[in-house]
């Protein structure tokens, strides 16, 4: 008796999971993107401008720990809000786009309108930073990084399984 026997076809049952809807992982996805991201492209442009502070005073390779702590800290920040794309692309996406790339397309053309957006900090090395960041473009890519990545965990999740 041979496996591949023309007469007999079998086919393999189909389970399909229940439909869950995606609203819950969106809505909070897309509020965690929009909480998180200020706050990580603040403590990423604080942490770097203390750290430039210091090198450039000092004219010297001296350290300053918590410059450093609060750029490590914004970065896992943002790698967190990147990675809420495996999750819902709500917030990678709503995170990027409010608060990188339109604070940056309107600094960089409208800078007057920029200077104004930069009122709502409060004086110190976290507007110092900001401002850094927002008109040499830094804070418009670091948006478009995170709409990217919302946009591929998007792409990934509508990819048939192969």
């Amino acid at each position: 008796m041979s496996y591949s026997d023309p007469d007999t076809t079998f086919q393999q049952p189909v389970f399909e999971e229940p439909h869950r809807g995606r609203a819950v992982a969106r809505v909070v996805s897309g509020l965690l993107g929009l909480v998180l991201t200020p706050v990580a492209f603040g403590l990423v442009a604080a942490g770097g401008y203390r750290e430039q502070t210091i090198v450039v005073e000092a004219f010297a390779a001296r350290r300053d720990p918590l410059g450093i702590a609060l750029v490590a800290a914004g970065a896992i920040l943002l790698l967190l809000v990147a990675a809420l794309g495996a999750w819902s692309s709500s917030g990678p996406l709503l995170g990027g786009l409010v608060w990188g790339v339109l604070p940056g397309v309107v600094a960089l053309a409208m800078p007057e309108w920029g200077l104004r957006l930069l009122d709502v900090l409060p004086r110190g090395g976290l507007s110092f930073g900001v401002t850094s960041w927002l008109f040499s473009g830094a804070l418009l890519a670091g948006g478009f990084l995170l709409v990217g990545a919302g946009l591929a965990a998007t792409i990934a999740r509508r990819r048939p399984a192969r």
